[in-house]
């Protein structure tokens, strides 16, 4: 019933067959490769613990700056300059960032008294004038520091420059001073409280560990897990001059790496800090204007009232960015990871087998067969791969309609042909040589005991059969391509004639019909019926039909015997004498024979 035969398509099983090549030299390769993938597969387990199932952490950031500092600024007071001392606290170089960020300024630049009204743009290319047409009201742009009101006036001296409604005084165009006005920020300290979660392994932890000196700082050999830092220190893990950075400022990285085994075996969770410069150090374009100027810079202003009029100081201020990077991952022992890894590196254990099979169709190969081999006396060992690449390797060619094989007896080999004829004689085409198939002589076992040679008679040598010389002189009917005088023209019609002209020989000589061997194995009647009966017990072998099986069993028989492989005899085709001493022999009533037809 089709629903059992589906069934029993479905409870089938394949698998692949192997064959196992005993060779010193293939063996130790097997191993070596083996050896070396099962070392490596070995050490990446243990040491990356792939066995482990990685999970990415959660953190949260705070920190604390300390530090005092003394700063000296030179102010302007009834047209005189004056040195100012004052005193900076955490609450005033400090300012609050989003994110895991913070700020230190270093450095500033005050425009005070400022007031909303009329004054002179500060002098710059693209606020110089000379009258008022070269000014327009209203006109402003994002680098202006108002708006214009369509008059030139004078800013300072002979230079003039368009009015603008904006804060007055405008603010002035100035680099930032130089040293730093916070140099001594390199000596502030700053705390990190870093907490960090792996919600799947439901750890929690922080890089303040209970037994904590409050008074060390970093350092990367002597404390390398105090989470107290000197920002001076800071600068010279990066190479970086804490001095010339505080002028302009800067961006800073501080890196904590979180490599974390939760293994109860192997427990360690502990912070690695690391630092990196993130902005550009290396442009030199200082312009006030540029967007590559380097440093780290803004603006804020603090407003009161004099007079009840609003006023405030614009302060631009230099300082260092400190960005905190959190990152790393938690392991944990997984089974189901372990096996998954397992099962991935298992395919690494094949690659034996690829680099082993690349040497057997290497040394197998065409060219060293004709010209490595021949030419170089040590590579003959390397021979043996031949026999190895037959045993491994079955080539299988394609059925084409066009793909025929022919068998000379003068020839050792068998040739193919795969092309069309276009009415060229079979005989003539050169075609592929392909060697011949090993004989299994073990079928002739069965064969009938009469069919076997006698025993030999004892002090007699035994005599090899040798075909039979023709001693006729060759008729006129005989083909042109004929090479042993027993070849007759084909039946067929002209347009597959050519595919029948085909001789038993290359070159002129006896013609294998008249050898022995063709007597007892493809003539003989009783050998005939015999692997008739063989194949089909209860066969009845009537009159009518007799000579027919016989005739098509004799035509295998001599496909097998001169090709060897059941895959070159399907598409063997027989020559034109072995064919007509066949038909002689178990003829058709009506003499029509339908020659070869292609098995697919």
């Amino acid at each position: 019933m089709p629903t059992c035969d589906v069934c029993d398509d479905f409870f089938q099983y394949e698998t692949n067959k192997v064959i196992r090549i005993q060779s010193m030299n293939y063996g130790t390769v097997k191993w070596i490769f083996h050896m070396i993938v099962f070392s490596y597969v070995s050490f990446a387990l243990v040491s990356d613990k792939l066995y482990q199932r990685k999970e990415p952490l959660i953190s949260s950031v705070h920190t604390k700056v300390k530090g005092v500092a003394e700063v000296r600024e030179e102010i302007l007071e009834n047209g005189m300059k004056k040195e100012v001392q004052s005193i900076f606290d955490t609450a005033d170089y400090t300012f609050p960032l989003q994110g895991n960020s913070f700020f230190v300024m270093t450095n500033f630049l005050k425009t005070e008294g400022q007031r909303r009204g009329l004054c002179p743009e500060y002098p710059a290319p693209r606020t110089r004038c000379s009258s008022d047409r070269n000014c327009q009201k209203g006109w402003k742009n994002p680098h202006s520091k108002g708006i214009q009101t369509g008059k030139c006036i004078v800013y300072k001296g002979n230079q003039k420059t368009c009015e603008v409604s904006a804060w007055c005084p405008t603010e002035a165009t100035e680099a930032a001073p130089r040293p730093a006005l916070l140099n001594s920020a390199e000596n502030f300290t700053v705390l990190i409280k870093n907490n960090i979660d792996f919600p799947g392994h439901n750890y929690t932890t922080r890089n303040i560990f209970p037994d904590l000196n409050i008074s060390c700082t970093f350092n990367k050999t002597q404390n390398p897990l105090c989470p107290i830092f000197r920002l001076g220190d800071i600068f010279q893990e990066t190479g970086d001059n804490f001095s010339e950075v505080a002028i302009q400022g800067g961006i800073m990285g501080i890196e904590i790496y979180w490599d974390c085994n939760l293994d109860s075996w192997s427990h360690h969770c502990l912070p690695k800090y690391s630092f990196r410069r993130l902005d550009d150090r290396t442009t030199n374009d200082s312009s006030y204007i540029s967007p590559r100027s380097p440093g780290y810079n803004f603006r804020y202003a603090k407003y009161y009232k004099e007079n009840n009029v609003e006023k405030r100081t614009l302060i631009k201020v230099f300082g260092i960015r400190f960005d905190i990077l959190v990152f790393g991952t938690g392991g944990k022992l997984d089974i189901i990871q372990l096996i998954v890894y397992i099962g991935s590196t298992l395919s690494y254990f094949g690659l034996a087998t690829v680099f082993i099979d690349f040497l057997i169709n290497t040394y197998s190969s065409q060219c060293c067969r004709t010209h490595v081999y021949p030419n170089c006396k040590c590579c003959e060992c390397c021979a043996v791969n031949e026999y190895y690449y037959r045993k491994k390797c079955e080539s299988v060619v394609e059925p084409k309609p066009t793909l025929k094989y022919v068998s000379f007896v003068d020839e050792l080999h068998i040739r193919m042909v795969d092309q069309r004829l276009l009415g060229k004689s079979l005989q003539h085409v050169k075609g592929e040589k392909v060697p011949r198939p090993l004989m299994d002589f073990t079928a002739l076992s069965r064969l009938p005991l009469s069919l076997q040679d006698p025993p030999p008679i004892s002090e007699q040598p035994e005599k090899i059969q040798l075909l039979r010389k023709a001693v006729t002189p060759r008729p006129d009917s005989i083909p042109s391509w004929c090479q042993c005088g027993n070849c007759l023209q084909s039946q067929l019609p002209e347009s597959r004639r050519c595919l029948e002209e085909l001789c038993c020989r290359r070159k002129p000589g006896a013609c294998i019909t008249t050898s022995e061997p063709f007597r007892k194995l493809v003539l003989s009647r009783e050998a005939l019926q015999f692997l008739l009966l063989c194949q089909e017990p209860l066969l009845e072998l009537d009159a009518d039909s007799t000579n027919s099986q016989l005739r098509h069993c004799a035509y295998r028989c001599y496909a097998t015997w001169r090709f060897g492989s059941q895959d070159l005899a399907d598409f063997a085709i027989l020559p034109s004498c072995c064919r007509w001493r066949i038909r002689r022999e178990f003829p058709k009533s009506d003499g029509q024979y339908s020659g070869f037809k292609s098995p697919y």
